[in-house]
């Protein structure tokens, strides 16, 4: 009798992992489903490729600029004064602050400056400018 009625009534030492594999696969699910939307949520912004680049040392201040002008600071909408007012603040925290800027492509080169000069006046040692690596070729000349 395989699997059958037991002759004794000791007890259960067999595990049943049906159910925990059930369990897992109905996790595993939800969470592909909503990993994609959480990733949808992400501001758009479209990276210049460069073919150099590096890792930072320590968890910097993101700061990133939309082709339409908006400015985000770690994924919250901010103006120039509360970019000023969350770098001042962080500065005072850790002077070894890094600030990451994600401008898209189509970004004004002055706004990108402005963020450069803001968060230098306040302190900040040294940023750096996110970037998609890929192999680059140079734009094309209009």
């Amino acid at each position: 009798m395989a699997g059958g009625a037991r002759r004794g009534r000791g007890m259960i030492t067999d595990i049943n992992v049906t159910t925990l594999v059930d369990i897992m696969l109905v996790l595993l699910i939800i969470f592909m489903l909503t990993a994609n939307l959480i990733a949808k949520q992400a501001i758009e912004v479209d990276l210049p490729k460069a073919a150099q680049g590096g890792a930072l040392d320590n968890k910097p201040i993101g700061v990133t600029l939309t082709k339409t002008g908006e400015m985000f600071v770690e994924g919250v909408p901010q103006t120039p004064e509360e970019l000023k007012a969350l770098v001042k603040a962080a500065v005072q925290k850790n002077p070894k602050t890094v600030v990451m800027i994600a401008a898209d492509k189509q970004t004004a080169h002055g706004r990108v400056v402005w963020v450069i000069d803001a968060v230098k006046g306040l302190g900040v040692a040294s940023f750096a400018i996110q970037i998609d690596p890929a192999s680059l070729q140079p734009p094309p000349v209009k």
